[in-house]
């Protein structure tokens, strides 16, 4: 896989080093068990997959390029670059400006953009709308592209099924940038709608049968379907999708459940099921499943909590997050900041939507066990930081570089 070019504060020695040693020992990527970083009276278990992946790498390096190769000129990021506040904190001191929040809410006006300007499109991809925005501005938008080459995979397979005359169900959050760039590419081709989670799909089934008005569909679906999407004839043939961050083995149970009503409803033979339902598992990201089967793995050793370390406005990292809370306590962190003390850790909760304060949050038997994860917008120094910040409150024995 290629290498990049990533500025060296993103990356750590001790990381590194972890990381080269699993791959020596493991080049198929078969073994899924944590790594152990014994401390004496502290335990600290690693997830086998961690940490930035491919595309992020990859939008890291050609924003910093940019910056590098265009002096004096104005720079500006679509959105986010990715859901890291260091990462994108570390773009604006470089320089680099805003044009939109992350849930698409204009900082700058279009209007003040120039063809002078680059606009740098984030790893997430951006709507065909936004694209020709730029090209009247007299941009090119696709000049500072970053966008995953795993999620131009999903538009791609999109593409595909729609032309074949499959509605497009899109698995994701309807907010989302990836969900809504996936949308609009998926939108110009097929009709095509978003759904959040099994629960969502499941309301599909009722009009895949034809028991329900069409009015009752464009209420429960409010703006998450193309214009002009009938129900009526719209379920007959289709496929599914995803954002590449969701959790995968829910896209996949999404997945099941629909193509199984296709079949009973149909009366289909396996042999049959292509007629109505497109098989579209080659969506999945390749980083998204690695982290996810990482952390079911590294959730089979007892510990006394997890700590998940990323943005906490990351889809990938906090489904890394609700996989940990189904086995013990976790605490969603951003960096090392977040340990206060031996007493006191300050986390978010997926639930409350806010940060909050929990004490005592380290326990007093020996050793302490902690599983340890991040989301793939995470740079490995922060995860560094962090366990030098458990080992500075623990102070065990043995040195952080004796485990070097």
């Amino acid at each position: 896989m290629k290498s990049f070019n990533i500025p060296s504060f993103y990356r750590s020695p001790l990381i590194s080093k972890i990381k080269q040693t699993r791959k020596d020992q493991d080049r198929l990527k078969k073994d899924f068990s944590p790594t152990l970083l014994d401390f004496g009276s502290l335990h600290v278990y690693l997830a086998r997959h961690f940490g930035f992946c491919y595309g992020v790498e990859n939008a890291i390096e050609i924003a910093f390029q940019t910056v590098e190769e265009n002096p004096g000129k104005r720079i500006f990021l679509l959105s986010e670059m990715i859901h890291n506040p260091q990462v994108n904190a570390d773009l604006v001191k470089h320089g680099v400006g805003f044009i939109m929040d992350t849930k698409g809410k204009m900082i700058i006006p279009w209007s003040e953009l120039t063809p002078n300007d680059i606009v740098i499109i984030p790893a997430f991809g951006t709507t065909l709308e936004t694209e020709q925005t730029l090209r009247d501005a007299g941009i090119d938008p696709l000049q500072y592209n970053t966008t995953c080459p795993f999620v131009e995979k999903v538009w791609n397979r999109s593409e595909q099924i729609g032309r074949k005359g499959y509605t497009i169900i899109i698995h994701g959050k309807p907010g989302h940038e990836e969900t809504r760039a996936t949308f609009s590419h998926s939108s110009h081709i097929a009709p095509s709608v978003v759904v959040r989670d099994l629960e969502e799909a499941k309301k599909l089934e009722k009009y895949i049968r034809k028991e329900c008005q069409a009015n009752d569909f464009f209420t429960e679906f409010a703006d998450q379907f193309t214009p002009g999407f009938n129900p009526e004839t719209d379920f007959d043939r289709i496929g599914v999708v995803n954002q590449t961050t969701m959790l995968a083995s829910d896209t996949q149970e999404i997945s099941d459940y629909l193509r199984q009503v296709m079949m009973d409803f149909y009366q289909l033979p396996e042999s049959q099921i292509t007629e109505h339902f497109a098989d579209t598992r080659d969506t999945l990201c390749y980083a998204t499943n690695d982290n996810q089967t990482a952390v079911r793995e590294l959730l089979h050793t007892q510990a006394d909590f997890a700590l998940v370390v990323g943005g906490y406005n990351s889809s990938n990292t906090s489904h890394l997050v609700e996989l940990c809370e189904q086995k013990l306590p976790t605490y969603f962190i951003e960096n090392e900041t977040n340990l206060l003390s031996l007493d006191c850790i300050r986390h978010y909760s997926l639930h409350s939507h806010s940060e909050l304060e929990s004490a005592p949050f380290l326990s007093s038997t020996k050793p302490v066990k902690i599983l340890l994860t991040s989301g793939a917008s995470c740079p490995d120094a922060v995860v560094e930081r962090v366990i030098a910040r458990i080992h500075e409150l623990l102070q065990p024995k043995i040195s952080m570089l004796d485990v070097m």
